[in-house]
């Protein structure tokens, strides 16, 4: 019985790839030495995996940035802006597509899927000129072979990548991306020749956008793309990949018709119901890659019921034809589980990241083969058992509290016209008021300090003492550039889910769970293992010390339930939203809290309320109506004259604005600038919002320094669809990624933009 990963985290066991990223970015080492970093990292992967016993190992799902940023790169779809003239793509151009350099910006990022992992959006239209242009998929089949490793070369499917696309700024709205199909086959049968010709006899097409809800058309250009790419398949083995969701009907009939394909990936761990439409009917003699084993989540496999799932699909597709797999590439996990040597023995024992779910891979092939491991079952079972008799899971005061939630909306109790002008009295802002997201930039030093501390080896004293200072250098800061609403900066977080998680009863820790969210950035998801409560404060103590350096409001800042929900490995023992709830009644005691400590302006993020939504359209309204309604829970008991904030970035809005708008927060700040502002076009197509909004002014995400004149340009973008009186300049996101050097001219040049345009409308009236 043959097994198969999808894919692999990139980082490395100790995020040897980010370290080399950011030396390459600042100029301390050359591309030959992230080259080698890079292919030491591959090589160690591919062995890890083969001396596992994996039939099926994946190559080219390694990036420098994102696989469809490569993919970009293969297809040469590079946009003019960044001067590239021909010929192989170097890191130099691939890096200003994803990072912007000084003289423009970066193209846009969002996120993948429903993860917290991202991806450079490709800009398309009609007057792009495809050329093969990076032979990296070649490349790193040829390295592996040379290592004794013969790997499936994985691509992004050609009608995904399309539809994962935009139309480039200029084109119209209405231009079909599925039009491109016929100038970016070529590129692919390019690929594919060179593959079939330096040996590979596999090869892995992923085409996630399948799961999604597709009109037809969208359907029957998969259809014409394979029967076109069909002759150029001709004697490989042709893996099509789906993961993230169950397959709709309609899909599933068109995949498993595709011409030229040899075998079907599916997801069985988020996708179950898919497992009936195998069971109705799957074409005699293809293989089915069957996802039993979660790429998504930290949990030991149950391997007794994975076990019963392959036996059962074995009648029906026979045993020579079916290959158990993971539910999607295992980026989305942590790496190693040997790494964490301070993680409870306990609590260990109940996961599995990305190392030992190729164990566990390999493992039920085994079994299914007839070759099981009894101890390696036997242990398994004793985990399962040990996880669900444990007293630490369950905390009864914490499910009552939230069974109780039912029968209320949790509603404030004025509307918030009135309450914003509650919050101006007290508050007493200029129009166009300016504020940051909440971090500021994370010093060697701070890091040093804040991971000292964490050692034992900085007294708590000396500790405050530095957090202390930072924060008052933070405050002056912006009290210096003439900033209205202060923030003060989030010296003693690390990560802004991991700092609250660290504080809840419910979480545990890892020392090394490092996953991939872009670029070299990497976060550590708090793991949540039982039933969630508050002890003490958290951030009182923080945001009480900041608010007492001045006079001018200073914001508390929080993570919301939603997004500390979606940006942690949730237990998968209860249902995702009884989790949420918990979560808000903690915060909302840490708001209430805040509100005694005199702070009067509250930030609440839920950054990644947009990325939970579930991918098929029938299953959106459940979700919004629990997300949103976790929100309020938070903030349902303060005063009107508290001024309520919440963030969000990196997604696409549009389409869940009214449940926005739901939320009730008196002030929203979005992303807006890297996503080329389409925030906007929903207020200009009437959509009404009477709370104060940000449309983000800049980028954070890029080293650029947007001038005072651009910035104006955009804030009066915004007023042309936007009431003056509402409006809020800031930027897209917190400032922790970046350097001193680039955040203090940047938001001086906000500033600036903010007060010419004052005077401006003063001067009109």
């Amino acid at each position: 019985m043959a097994s198969h990963i999808v894919g692999y985290p990139r980082m490395g066991p100790k995020r040897e790839l980010k370290f080399a990223l950011e030396s390459f970015w600042d100029k301390k080492s050359t591309a030959e030495d992230l080259q080698k970093v890079s292919a030491d990292i591959r090589s160690g992967i591919w062995k890890q995996m083969s001396e596992a016993g994996t039939k099926y190992i994946p190559s080219n799902t390694f990036a420098h940035y994102d696989q469809v940023l490569d993919t970009t790169a293969m297809l040469g779809a590079v946009p003019p802006r960044y001067g590239y003239t021909g010929g192989e793509i170097g890191l130099d151009v691939y890096f200003s597509m994803a990072r912007g350099n000084a003289s423009v910006p970066a193209m846009e990022m969002t996120k993948w899927f429903d993860t917290n992992y991202h991806y450079i959006v490709p800009e398309l239209g009609p007057e792009v000129n495809f050329s093969y242009a990076s032979h990296k998929a070649v490349n790193e089949y040829k390295e592996a072979k040379a290592l004794g490793v013969d790997t499936v070369p994985v691509l992004v499917g050609p009608v995904s990548y399309l539809l994962l696309s935009k139309a480039a700024k200029g084109v119209e709205k209405s231009f079909d991306l599925l039009s491109l199909l016929p100038k970016i086959l070529p590129v692919y049968k390019e690929v594919i020749t060179e593959l079939k010709a330096a040996g590979a006899t596999w090869i892995q097409l992923d085409e996630p956008v399948l799961v999604m809800d597709l009109e037809g058309h969208k359907l029957q250009a998969f259809t014409g793309a394979y029967a076109e790419l069909e002759s150029t398949l001709s004697g490989l083995n042709v893996l099509v990949e789906t993961y993230f969701a169950d397959i709709p009907a309609e899909a599933y009939k068109t995949l498993t018709s595709l011409k030229g394909v040899t075998a079907f990936g599916f997801d069985l761990v988020r996708g179950t119901k898919t497992l009936d439409l195998v069971k109705a009917g799957f074409p005699e003699g293809k293989y089915l890659f069957a996802g039993v084993v979660d790429g998504r989540n930290i949990w030991a496999n149950d391997f007794a019921a994975s076990l019963s799932t392959l036996e059962a699909l074995e009648g029906v597709v026979g045993k020579d034809k079916l290959v158990v797999s993971t539910s999607c590439s295992l980026l989305h996990t942590a790496v190693d589980l040997v790494n964490e040597t301070k993680l409870d023995d306990e609590i260990k024992s109940w996961m599995a990241f990305a190392a030992q779910k190729v164990v566990e891979v390999n493992a039920l092939a085994k079994a299914l083969a007839g070759q099981k491991d009894e101890a390696l079952f036997s242990a398994n079972a004793a985990a399962l058992a040990s996880r669900r008799s444990s007293p630490r899971v369950t905390n009864e005061g914490v499910q009552k509290a939230a069974a109780a939630l039912k029968g209320s909306d949790h509603r404030r109790a004025t509307n918030v016209s009135a309450r914003l002008d509650a919050q101006q009295k007290k508050l007493n802002l200029p129009i166009l008021p300016t504020t940051t997201i909440g971090s500021f930039p994370q010093t060697v030093e701070l890091r040093r300090v804040r991971r000292e501390y964490k050692a034992k080896k900085v007294s708590e004293e000396d500790y405050v003492k530095a957090m202390k200072e930072e924060i008052k250098k933070v405050v002056d800061l912006q009290e210096e550039l003439d900033i209205d609403v202060l923030v003060h900066g989030e010296p003693e977080r690390n990560d802004m889910v991991e700092y609250f998680g660290e504080q809840l009863s419910g979480f545990a820790f890892t020392a090394n769970g490092w996953v991939q969210s872009y670029g070299s950035r990497c976060v550590k998801p708090p793991v949540i293992y039982g039933d969630v409560s508050r002890p003490k404060a958290m951030t009182v103590f923080w945001s009480a010390m900041a608010q007492s350096m001045t006079s001018r409001p200073m914001k508390g800042m929080l993570t919301g339930p939603v997004t500390i929900l979606n940006w942690s490995f949730v237990r998968n023992d209860q249902p995702r939203h009884e989790t949420c709830y918990q979560i808000a009644l903690a915060i909302k005691d840490e708001v209430e809290d805040l509100e005694k400590g005199g702070i009067g302006v509250i930030q609440i993020d839920e950054a990644a309320l947009r990325e939970g939504l579930p991918l098929r359209k029938s299953e959106h309204a459940f979700y919004l109506d629990w997300a949103v309604h976790s929100f309020r829970i938070t903030n349902c008991g303060v005063q009107d004259s508290t001024q309520i904030h919440t963030h969000m970035c990196y997604s696409h809005f549009n389409d869940i604005i009214h449940s926005i708008i739901d939320m009730d927060a008196d002030v929203i700040t979005i992303e807006n600038s890297r996503s080329d502002e389409k925030l906007l076009s929903v207020f200009r197509e009437g959509v009404k919002y009477g709370a104060g909004i940000g449309p983000g002014v800049y980028d954070i995400h890029s080293p650029r320094i947007p001038s005072s004149e651009e910035i104006a340009d955009r804030v009066n973008k915004m007023l042309a669809v936007l009431e003056q009186n509402i409006l809020w300049v800031n930027p897209d996101c917190g400032l922790k990624t970046r350097k001193y050097t680039e955040v203090k001219p940047a938001l001086k040049n906000m500033v600036d933009a903010a007060k010419l345009i004052r005077s401006q409308l003063a001067s009109a009236k």
